[in-house]
């Protein structure tokens, strides 16, 4: 009987005899959870599903060990904080279009799901904050009151309807890609798998992430919205104001970059590690902390990936949101899995 693996590198090795298996598991290149499919068959099962190495492994192990369909064990490695990593933009965004190529139907399909509810939601919130606007009579009209309007009303109206939906449906579809990467049985339905699985830490953790960055945006915000108001009320335009308000915007974004980033890999060490949101928000800052700027250049090449998806009127990005967000989780896994893998 011969065998392929799925490396920690989230590399397909093999086919390889039992023989060569037994020996990386002796080695430790291998483990309970490693990935493993027989020949002649079409899943992917936890090495400890097997019988014929079920032997070979320690009791605790085994009952760690997942049945078919299996997910990633809870919690992190007691050493992932004292590892270090160097991530490979090229390789994750290569891996994520290998993925895309591989199962094109099933995970193009996936993402425009995803896609096409964030869009309702989007305009369910923003229906929502209209109706707000309109039924208070806010006062700020105009361009710059309109701004206001948003900035103020935002979080306390449309927004409410937004987090409850969006965290548990984007907590889905990352545990949909992930499936996918390791090659577990996967359906269309593991899109909502959010709801589902964590609905409370990935809506808490949600939450809080946006509460903290929106905190350390109030600085900026109160510079930029001071001039935004007062051309509101004069209806004019002033260089004064305006500068102001450019300044404003620069102490806004800087911290919701850094924090944003910092904050990557929140949501799928929520659905994927059954973390809570208090340690998987300290997971995510202290890992990205050891090499911020080259997740964020992740980020910043996966953001510009999409803003092509849509110039190409819109519909380019049910071909690279896959891929963004397959790159995304690829860096996921080399940075919050186990480091072992077998050479080729």
């Amino acid at each position: 009987m011969m065998y392929k693996i799925i490396g920690a590198d989230q590399k397909e090795y093999g086919p390889v005899s039992a023989e060569q298996l037994r020996q990386w598991l002796a080695e430790g290149r291998a483990n309970a959870q490693t990935p493993v499919q027989a020949a002649g068959t079409a899943g992917w099962k936890p090495l400890a599903a097997y019988p014929e190495f079920a032997a070979l492994l320690p009791a605790d192990a085994l009952a760690a060990a997942s049945p078919p369909g299996y997910d990633a064990p809870r919690g992190l490695p007691e050493d992932i904080f004292a590892r270090d990593y160097d991530l490979d933009i090229g390789g994750c965004l290569g891996r994520a279009w290998e993925l895309l190529k591989g199962n094109f139907a099933l995970v193009a399909g996936g993402v425009a799901v995803y896609f096409l509810c964030q869009i309702a939601i989007i305009g369910l919130a923003l229906l929502c904050q209209i109706l707000f606007i309109r039924l208070t009579h806010t006062p700020f009209v105009g361009i710059a009151g309109n701004l206001v309007n948003l900035i103020i009303t935002g979080p306390l109206t449309g927004g409410v309807l937004y987090f409850l939906l969006k965290s548990p449906l984007t907590g889905g579809v990352l545990y949909f890609l992930l499936k996918n990467i390791r090659r577990q049985p996967t359906g269309i339905s593991d899109v909502f798998a959010g709801f589902r699985r964590a609905f409370g830490q990935l809506l808490l953790g949600y939450v809080v992430m946006i509460i903290l960055i929106y905190l350390a945006m109030l600085p900026g915000v109160a510079l930029m919205v001071w001039p935004l108001l007062t051309l509101a009320r004069q209806q004019a335009v002033a260089a004064g104001p305006i500068f102001v308000a450019l300044l404003g915007f620069i102490c806004l974004i800087v911290p919701a970059i850094y924090l944003s980033v910092s904050w990557t890999f929140l949501l799928p060490l929520i659905i994927d590690r059954q973390m809570k949101f208090g340690p998987a928000m300290k997971a995510s800052r202290r890992m990205v902390g050891k090499h911020w700027w080259q997740v964020f250049g992740l980020v910043a090449v996966c953001g510009l990936i999409n803003v092509v998806g849509f110039l190409f009127c819109g519909v380019g990005i049910f071909l690279t949101l896959p891929i963004a967000l397959g790159a995304i989780l690829y860096a996921y896994e080399s940075i919050f899995s186990p480091p072992a893998a077998p050479a080729a």
